[in-house]
């Protein structure tokens, strides 16, 4: 099944805009799950709302609760909170840079691939690549997805981008309060020496594929065998159970738009122009995008 992207959109870096699609960059199906199943009759646990004292509740009557003190609830209506949702905007510009080691680890959440819309944006999203993959840079902007605004880092990942989602600052916990029992003593120079000569020793290229997930392997395995099994029991039941946006015009006289960012960067004139005055022309059909290679 052909992967779907959950967003798309318009790749800004100042004056020059790219048509891009944003793919998850994991896989969910990767790791078992389980459905609650009742044993004795086979059926689907369901899950009803209820409130102490009175049972089963209507939906309709349900609102979303702000905890502002210790017991005491603010009540919203939930149309309220719908309606202050962000637009999805189509959008995501680049409005600075960072070197790709001054983002510390804490604050990256999930990453998505970045892949050109269509054959027309590929020069531009070339550029935009080769351009971070030599300044060893990292672009910081923030797209909007399923009605919330996200602090995003874009950065070269083989041919093509990975975007990452980050946390904002006051999503971070202070780690003083929890670090600050540990004493700040100089290690015993014997033992530090052992324990570097280990770190030496097992140091290596990282290769992910040489990490297993033992836990997934051993439930795995369970399965099969169950499967395989005819003692195992068997039920059936009756249970049944991105973002869109066009591509927009295509960046055409990509060097003029360039060196325009450029000088209004610097807050110049905008440069002469060598090129041919850009024609506006309507991006071609959305054809199935081509298999990049893994990151």
């Amino acid at each position: 099944m052909a992967a779907r992207p959950i967003w798309k959109g318009q790749l800004r870096l100042s004056l020059v805009s790219i048509p891009v699609e944003m793919y998850s960059a994991t896989k969910t199906g990767a790791r078992i799950s389980f459905r609650q199943i009742h044993g004795p009759s086979g059926k689907p646990v369901s899950y009803q709302k209820t409130v102490p004292g009175i049972g089963p509740i209507d939906a309709g009557d349900i609102m979303k609760g702000f905890e502002y003190e210790k017991d005491q609830f603010l009540l919203i209506d939930p149309e309220s909170v719908e309606e202050i949702k962000l637009e999805t905007k189509k959008t995501l510009e680049l409005v600075q840079f960072v070197d790709a080691c001054e983002i510390s680890p804490l604050y990256f959440n999930k990453p998505y691939y970045l892949v050109p819309a269509d054959d027309l944006a590929e020069d531009a999203y070339r550029v935009v690549r080769d351009a971070l993959r030599e300044t060893k840079m990292v672009g910081l902007g923030q797209v909007t997805m399923r009605g919330k605004e996200y602090l995003a880092a874009v950065k070269p990942c083989g041919d093509g981008l990975l975007l990452e989602t980050l946390h904002y600052a006051d999503e971070i916990r202070d780690a003083e309060p929890l670090f600050k029992d540990i004493e700040d003593d100089t290690s015993d120079s014997d033992l530090l020496e052992v324990a570097k000569s280990l770190i030496t020793r097992k140091t290596a290229s990282f290769k992910a594929e040489a990490f297993k997930d033992n836990y997934t392997l051993a439930l795995k395995d369970l399965i099969d065998r169950k499967t395989r099994s005819k003692s195992t029991k068997r039920v059936r039941t009756d249970d049944s159970s991105g973002d869109s946006g066009g591509s927009g015009d295509n960046v055409i006289d990509l060097m003029a738009a360039l060196k325009q960012s450029l000088a209004k960067a610097e807050g110049g004139k905008p440069a002469a122009r060598s090129a041919p005055k850009a024609e506006t022309r309507k991006a071609p059909a959305r054809k199935a995008p081509s298999k990049k290679k893994s990151a």
